[in-house]
């Protein structure tokens, strides 16, 4: 059995609203700005607190972003947060030619991730964003596992020079690594070491593999499970050092199958270490209304559609 316990269910979006008024707290050049979000953000506390640090926007996303470009020039940190759809769809444009494009030192947060954004549905559910975002050049792309990791990361990124995607989510999920391991950027975290496959995963998935790693090592099936939370840059010498014991991969992510985790993965392995590779993803399609749970289960985003991806590259 692996050794990660449930320290209670947290939601993600939690970690970061408390990551936030940490730095509040400890670094007078952060500031926060928000699109008529602030409760689903959970930037209230840092709100509260920091008023003249805190910009509400409304729903005005690009111009939020234009603000926090702006807000660099004078030297402050602009840690900007509304939902993940909002976050890189809605305002590509700005991002790209107004963030990335110049390299402008801003962090842009982005809640309700994902399928377990849940009963929104849809138009809400983004799963192409880490994919938008892992495109542009300088961004660093950063999906964390659960509440404590999320804090740490959050905390994290303002030290770190440079435009930054932030991604975590809406629900309660177990939150079970440990609060006080700070945040490595670009660092892969290697949380059961096996020699029989390599699974990775990043965001919510991270729990679903240690789920399906309990089963697997039950069933004679050593496997590795490894949190990529960072997807660019790549720990590529983690992965090569995985797999050149295990020379068998399964990633898995709550994100379309194109443009994501595994596609990185997958890219890294064809140029160093060509193996057999099986993606748990979303699979071209869009999502739908319902509970989080029921979602990643009919999308087969759970752990035992891991297991299943592990059977099948282990007969490759």
């Amino acid at each position: 059995m692996n050794s990660y316990l449930n320290q209670g269910n947290k939601d993600t979006r939690s970690g970061f609203g408390s990551g936030l008024l940490h730095l509040g707290k400890t670094n007078p050049n952060v500031v926060a700005l928000c699109s008529d979000l602030t409760g689903s953000l959970k930037m209230n506390a840092f709100a509260d607190e920091f008023s003249e640090r805190f910009f509400q926007t409304g729903i005005a996303e690009a111009n939020m972003i234009g603000m926090a470009a702006g807000l660099t020039i004078g030297g402050f940190i602009p840690f900007t947060g509304t939902f993940a759809n909002f976050s890189t769809g809605r305002v590509y444009d700005q991002i790209r030619q107004s963030i990335a494009y110049s390299g402008k030192n801003v962090k842009i947060c982005a809640s309700h991730a994902g399928l377990t954004l849940g009963e929104d549905g849809a138009t809400h559910q983004i799963l192409e964003d880490i994919g938008l975002m892992k495109m542009l050049p300088g961004m660093t792309v950063i999906s964390p596992c659960d509440y404590n990791q999320t804090k740490a990361a959050t905390i994290a990124i303002a030290d770190y020079v440079g435009p930054v995607y932030l991604r975590f989510g809406r629900p309660k999920v177990p939150n079970f690594t440990s609060p006080e391991k700070t945040f490595q950027i670009g660092e892969a975290d290697i949380l059961t070491e096996g020699s029989d496959v390599t699974i990775i995963a990043n965001g919510h998935l991270v729990w679903e593999a240690l789920e399906a790693y309990n089963y697997l090592i039950a069933n004679g099936i050593s496997a590795e499970v490894i949190n990529f939370s960072t997807i660019k840059p790549l720990d590529i010498k983690t992965l090569l050092k995985s797999v050149s014991k295990t020379g068998k991969v399964v990633t898995a992510e709550e994100h379309q199958r194109n443009g994501g985790l595994g596609d990185s993965i997958s890219q890294a392995l064809s140029l160093n270490n060509p193996c057999p590779i099986e993606m748990v993803a979303v699979n071209d399609s869009f999502g739908e209304s319902g509970e989080p749970a029921q979602l990643l289960k009919k999308y087969g985003l759970d752990a035992e559609n891991i297991i299943k991806a592990v059977n099948k590259v282990m007969k490759r």
